[in-house]
């Protein structure tokens, strides 16, 4: 239950960074979701083979770790992005900074 609760939470955070960059933050959402259960289902199966099905309590932290590894991936791209007020900021002239013109 806390796994979602964090999930949840995390999903938003990277919602409101895909907002600033100028991208979809549902789709953002979506991809934060997907690698989590991914990269869990991926951690899960990492840690079976590290210690066995007898220990599942080192199973599963293994899973989250590599769930949040998964989180931490997406944000990383969405940081690697340029901010959507930055381009502009690039496109500016120097005809774009003199005082407008008088009538």
């Amino acid at each position: 239950m806390l796994e979602i609760i964090a999930l949840i939470f995390l999903c938003k955070k990277n919602g409101i960074l895909a907002e600033r960059k100028g991208l979809k933050p549902g789709i953002w959402k979506v991809y934060t979701v997907t690698a989590w259960i991914v990269m869990e289902f991926f951690g899960i199966f990492i840690g079976m083979m590290m210690f066995g099905k007898t220990n599942l309590i080192a199973v599963f932290a293994v899973g989250l770790f590599a769930a949040f590894g998964g989180y931490l991936f997406i944000r990383h791209n969405l940081e690697r992005r340029t901010d959507y007020l930055e381009e502009d900021v690039n496109h500016i002239s120097v005809d774009d900074l003199q005082p407008p013109p008088r009538q």
